[in-house]
Formats: structure tokens, C-alpha cells, sequence
């Protein structure tokens, strides 16, 4: 029987609106779900994230496994790799090598927009167009004049722009280095990064505005990203928390090792622990702090 990608689609959907870290109450995301076809930013071919027996990463391959790319593309917890080593290595098979790029999962996208809360006019900046995905959620919210997408690759930022275009939707995207913002854009009302950082870079809590709302996937000592929401001050400074454990691939410029000793963290924390670790960051540097204790 044949598989529609409306009906997968409202499948994933169904799934996410029964999920704690789904849509919760924010009816406008899942408006948005259903409405933007996510197939049509996935690429013909992109390779699933778990290693086989042989320890590469098989190819699904739309033109010759329609149905598998399909359901692949809707299955809420799965991520699909579009890019090895930096695009050296081609979609052509089975391969090995390190993600560098990916359509983040239908539930890690949507978590990461339910967390930022973009509200109708807000002026948003987006780090990490990829596919171009996230990207057509954040204009279906803001209107795509209100949106700045920044990637680093050019062959991805060209491929977004094409495909985004092809649904009428025409954010600025820009390509570049995303750890420099785009100045001229802001101040942004929303900040989103859909790579994580070690250090927050200086410029997107420059460009954020008072009040405004940045999310960003940071590395953490737990062998996980956390997901940090923080408010600005308008004066290049944001205080927030952790409000989720994810995954993501590192911005280029961040992908060396630093002791996150000399990141701000605590030498010693309970990773039970996270959701109740503070963090700021601005001009004095980047600290991440512990619960206060309580006194007796």
C-alpha cells in the first residue's frame, strides 16, 4: 500500500503531541508541522545515523528505496546524516566519517522551536541553515522577511535557498560563518543554533535584544550537549538554564577540545544534576553555576 507524506507526517505529528518534550502547549509549532512538507527538504540521499554490523553508516537511497527514505524522514527520534567529513565523502554508499551535517529529528526540531517561542514579527536569527528546514518553520511563525539564516557551507546554503524558494518562502540567508552573527540584521527578538558551542560566541549576545531569547545546544561534561535558554540584557550580556539533554554536531570554529575547567564549569557536578545549573555569559566570560545551596 502505497505511503503518503501527508499521512506520515500527521502520523509524526500525532506521536510529538502525545510526547512531554513534544508541541506541549504551543499550537502554532504544530500548525506549522503540519504544514511544511519536511520531505521536501531532505535530500535524496542521506545516510541513517547507526552504524551497521560493518561499522559504516548505510545509504537510503529515495530513487531506489522510496518507501524506507519515507518513513525515515517522519520517524520523530531520527536525525538523518547529509553531509561526511565536510562533504568529503559522497552520498554514493554505505561510508564511514564524521557527521557534519544533518536534518535534526522531527522531535529535536520541534523541542528546539518550543523552547525559543518566536512570537508573529519577531526578527529571528538562525545559526546553521542545513537543509533549510527549520528555517521554513521559523518563517511560517515570523514571516520570512523577519528571518536571517546564517550557513557556513556554501553548497548546503545554496541547496536551502533553492529549496526554500520553491515553497514562495524568502528568509536572507547568508553564508558565513555563523559564530559572527549577522550585525546588520539585528537586534534579533530570537536566536537559534542548530549546532552546539563550547563558548557562546560573543557576537550572538551582542546582536540579541533586551529581553530577547537565545537557544543553543552547549557542550557539557557529561559526554552530552545540554540545550541552554537564556534572556538578554541588550548590553551583550544573557543569564538562563539548561532545559534539555541533546545531541548536535559542533560548530566548526568550536570542534577542538577545550577542559571545560577553562569553559566556565564547575570541576565537579552531578550529572543528575543539570536542570538545576544556571549559566551567563557576556563580557566577563562564560560560567556555568551549581544550585545555591539551601541553608538549614
Amino acid at each position: 500500500m502505497p505511503v503518503s507524506a501527508a499521512a506520515l507526517r500527521g502520523l509524526c505529528a500525532d506521536e510529538m503531541a502525545r510526547n512531554p518534550r513534544g508541541f506541549g502547549s504551543a499550537a502554532w509549532l504544530h500548525e506549522a508541522y503540519l504544514a511544511v512538507p519536511r520531505e521536501h527538504f531532505v535530500p535524496d540521499r542521506v545516510w541513517w545515523p547507526a552504524p551497521g554490523e560493518d561499522g559504516r553508516y548505510n545509504l537510503i537511497d529515495r530513487t531506489v528505496r522510496p518507501r524506507a527514505w519515507l518513513k525515515a524522514v517522519y520517524k520523530p527520534g531520527a536525525p538523518l546524516i547529509t553531509q561526511l567529513d565536510d562533504g568529503r565523502v559522497p552520498p554514493a554508499g554505505p561510508a564511514t566519517g564524521a557527521f557534519t551535517s544533518s536534518i535534526s529529528s522531527s522531535g529535536v526540531v520541534v523541542e528546539l522551536l518550543r523552547h525559543l517561542a518566536p512570537r508573529p514579527g519577531d526578527r529571528v536569527l538562525e545559526i546553521g541553515t542545513g537543509t533549510g528546514y527549520t528555517t521554513a518553520l521559523l518563517a511560517a511563525r515570523v514571516g520570512a522577511e523577519n528571518v536571517v539564516t546564517v550557513e557556513i557551507d556554501p553548497t548546503l546554503a545554496a541547496r536551502a535557498t533553492e529549496r526554500l524558494a520553491e515553497l514562495g518562502v524568502h528568509p536572507l540567508v547568508i553564508t558565513g560563518d555563523g559564530e559572527v552573527g549577522h550585525a546588520e540584521g539585528g537586534p534579533y527578538d530570537r536566536i537559534v543554533a542548530t549546532a552546539s558551542v563550547r563558548r557562546i560566541p560573543p557576537a550572538w549576545l551582542d546582536q540579541l535584544a533586551a529581553g530577547g531569547v537565545l537557544v543553543v545546544p552547549v557542550d557539557s561534561p557529561f559526554a552530552y550537549d545540554l540545550l541552554a535558554r537564556l534572556e538578554g540584557d541588550g548590553a551583550g550580556s544573557a543569564a538562563g538554564s539548561f532545559v534539555a539533554q541533546v545531541t548536535f554536531m559542533r560548530v566548526r570554529g568550536q570542534r577542538e577540545p577545550v577542559p571545560h575547567t577553562d569553559l566556565g564549569w564547575p570541576a565537579a557536578l552531578d550529572p543528575t544534576a543539570w536542570a538545576e545549573l544556571t549559566v551567563v555569559a557576556g563580557p566577563m566570560g562564560q560560567r556555568v553555576h551549581p544550585p545555591t545551596p539551601v541553608v538549614p
